[in-house]
């Protein structure tokens, strides 16, 4: 149909049944015909299929043929230095906080932070984890300021989080 047009001589011919191959597509999608951008979308697939020789008026600017060529911008990642990948950065910067804070809130984070990592940890290790080893990185990551031990905060047993991790099976009744 695009190549049909390049044999239309008289231009208003040819605006019009560009304006018909258009219509043509939209009637592919049409939830999404009468939408503004994807009309404009549309415009641009013509230029596209014509090799932006079609010489015709387009309701909108056509895009130029160095756009099919134009490399993505690059995405900016951040560079932060995490420690235990496992855990997160989200969750250093949360160890950070709570280590400058003081009173009952203070052990209340503390107690959901560690088991909140013991989480974590065992979202990558199934084996399991030693609430010895989660208390040691919560001291390292905190640089020695929050100090806990397993007789001052009982974390969940390993089974119960596993099980809460996995997702659960549907019961059928049987008829």
């Amino acid at each position: 149909m695009v190549d049909y047009l390049f044999t239309i001589e008289d231009k208003e011919k040819r605006n019009r049944s560009a304006q018909v191959v258009i219509d043509v597509m939209g009637n592919l999608y049409p939830y999404l015909r009468d939408v503004a951008e994807f009309k404009h979308k549309l415009w641009d697939h013509l230029a596209i299929m014509s090799d932006f020789k079609l010489d015709i008026d387009y309701p909108y600017n056509p895009p130029t043929p160095d756009i099919l060529t134009e490399k993505p911008k690059i995405v900016p990642y951040s560079q932060n230095n995490i420690r235990y990948k496992h855990y997160g950065f989200i969750m250093e910067s949360l160890i950070k906080k709570t280590a400058e804070m003081e009173g009952e809130e203070k052990e209340i984070l503390v107690e959901l932070l560690a088991n909140h990592m013991k989480k974590s940890y065992l979202a990558w290790n199934k084996d399991g984890v030693d609430d010895d080893k989660i208390f040691q990185d919560l001291r390292e990551l905190s640089r020695g300021k929050l100090n806990v031990s397993k007789d001052e905060v009982q974390l969940a047993d390993t089974k119960s989080i596993s099980a809460s991790t996995k997702p659960k099976k549907k019961k059928f009744k049987k008829k």
